[in-house]
């Protein structure tokens, strides 16, 4: 199951939405120096993403050492974990990670970004992001611990968040594939994001069970974190009443 577009216009643009998508952007080609068919050096992704082990040593530090993270403490020169709860947030591993991330934003942030306003928009978003920081790092354990996390996802969950509840029964474009078939079907925001947080907690709690702790290189528990977060937090932060909404449909015009 993947979406393609909602049916629920903005009624202004949303700025923030695209400044956000082209910093991501920016950050991964120029910034990490990621390409099409390579993904950045290991040593970018640990110096700048955000790494558990950082915040429950304090004072310690990691840094790329051969082929494996070394932490410790007397690290030269790394970023303060204040800065990398940042800049992990405008980080991918990869250009399939990075455009992944950025067709979630673009569908449904640009609605999140209108029912509140531009500068509550940026405070949800990065304030999203760290909630979902916070909720890997509450269930890292182990070697995970030395795990550098990076990525808009945690960011987007908490916009994922906040979307279900202001436009639950917004019709999503979906493309749903069957073995080696596809088709494409409307189904209503509740059902496609619905379905994605369920399986982020399926395959979360499969992680926990798994003795070598690998979860497929995915942290499903910044996922978990900031959806939860925009749950809880959008009622707070939005304001606007979209009128193209009506019990999940634009509303047809008279002429």
């Amino acid at each position: 199951m993947f979406p393609l577009k909602d049916n629920i216009p903005t009624t202004t643009f949303p700025i923030v939405t695209v400044a956000l998508l082209i910093i991501n952007v920016l950050a991964y080609f120029l910034w990490q120096k990621g390409g099409i068919l390579n993904g950045p050096s290991d040593a970018n992704v640990v110096d700048y993403g955000w790494i558990p082990y950082e915040i429950k040593h304090p004072g310690q530090q990691c840094i790329v050492q051969g082929n494996s993270i070394a932490c410790g403490e007397g690290v030269p020169d790394q970023p303060s974990v204040i800065v990398t709860a940042f800049t992990s947030m405008f980080m991918h591993g990869s250009v399939i990670h990075l455009a992944g991330n950025m067709l979630f934003l673009w569908i449904f942030g640009n609605n999140v970004e209108d029912s509140m306003g531009r500068i509550k928009f940026i405070v949800f978003y990065l304030v999203g992001g760290i909630a979902a920081l916070a909720g890997q790092t509450l269930i890292a354990s182990g070697s995970e611990n030395a795990v550098p996390l990076v990525g808009a996802s945690g960011a987007i969950a908490a916009v994922l968040g906040g979307y279900i509840l202001l436009y639950p029964r917004a019709r999503v474009l979906t493309v749903i594939f069957i073995i080696f078939f596809f088709t494409l079907v409307e189904l209503p925001a509740m059902v496609v994001l619905g379905i994605w947080f369920v399986e982020q907690i399926a395959f979360g709690a499969a992680g926990l069970t798994d003795p070598a702790g690998d979860g497929g290189g995915v942290a499903y528990f910044a996922h978990i974190g900031g959806f939860a977060f925009g749950l809880l937090a959008i009622r707070v932060f939005a304001h606007r009443q979209n009128p193209a909404y009506n019990n999940g449909r634009p509303q047809s015009a008279v002429v």
